[in-house]
């Protein structure tokens, strides 16, 4: 249990500089309004991207070992901690200005997540049956298609909304990846279907992300992707995994929900851009500035 506690630390770090990162890239990248994975490749093209992309994998791996000890309550919900790292560096470094209300929000967001850490109670993981692969097979096309559609939402709205998406993705992966994580054999761990879908969902949140943090407010992002990571893949890891909650501490986790649900709403209205894209005008092919809607 304690390599458990110093992965799931070193993961907040890596998840914290990850998302720095790859949010200044993606402000220096031409807005995409599709859903169309040659933004990878364009973003592939910043330093910057790069190494917040090779901080996420570290992160990834790291909660990936993180998850053989600890239920997906506690590891998915940690993740959203570095989202502290990410607005505390980016206010020293890039000089980000966060109002008031985006900072009690976040606070809001921190005490719900971590009554659903407090709320958790550690247990050894369960086979996931194939109905539930199925249904994550399901769920990354359900995203996938949803993601489509929503990448026509703009400024703070659409950071949310995407980033929700990317959340799903992500946590579609965290649940695959905790009983493969007790895996021991190398042929079965190559020859499980759950790798390929760790893979997947992995690759479709990564694109996401990068969509939300286009639209302009990093710190929105990735508090909806902490969020819509971490809600669904507890109650997955409740009803399938066998993960449960400490006798007498329900309360705390109904709490912890609906917090950390008050908290994303928040953030869809009064996050601010930390960066401003240009908008094409498609007809005439002519640049001009965003609305006002889209900066807020």
């Amino acid at each position: 249990m304690t390599s458990g506690w110093i992965f799931l630390a070193a993961m907040i770090a890596a998840y914290g500089v990850a998302n720095l990162l790859q949010s200044v890239a993606a402000a220096r990248t031409d807005l995409h309004q599709g859903f169309n994975p040659r933004l990878l490749l364009k973003l592939g093209q910043h330093r910057a991207y790069v190494i917040g992309v090779g901080c996420q994998f570290a992160a990834f791996a790291l909660a990936f070992l993180a998850r053989r000890d600890l239920p997906l309550f506690l590891v998915q919900s940690a993740v959203a901690a570095g989202l502290g790292i990410t607005a505390v560096l980016g206010v020293a470094v890039l000089k980000w200005r966060l109002p008031a209300a985006e900072l009690v929000l976040l606070v809001v967001l921190g005490v719900g997540l971590g009554g659903l850490i407090v709320a958790a109670e550690p247990m050894p993981s369960r086979q996931l049956p194939a109905a539930g692969v199925v249904l994550l097979v399901v769920a990354l096309f359900a995203i996938g298609a949803t993601g489509f559609f929503a990448v026509r939402l703009h400024g703070a709205p659409g950071s949310v909304v995407l980033g929700a998406l990317a959340g799903l993705a992500f946590g579609a992966a965290a649940v695959a990846s905790r009983p493969l994580a007790s895996v021991h054999s190398l042929d079965r761990f190559a020859s499980d279907p759950l790798l390929y879908l760790v893979v997947l969902h992995s690759v479709v949140g990564q694109l996401l992300l990068g969509l939300a943090m286009q639209r302009g407010s990093t710190t929105a992002a990735v508090a909806a992707m902490d969020a819509a990571a971490a809600v669904p893949a507890a109650i997955v890891g409740l009803v399938f995994l066998g993960d449960s909650i400490h006798p007498g501490r329900e309360w705390i986790a109904a709490v912890g929900f609906l917090a950390t649900l008050l908290a994303v709403i928040g953030l869809s209205f009064y996050a601010e851009p930390q960066h401003h894209h240009e908008v094409a005008d498609v007809p005439s092919g002519r640049v001009s500035a965003p609305p006002a809607a889209a900066r807020s």
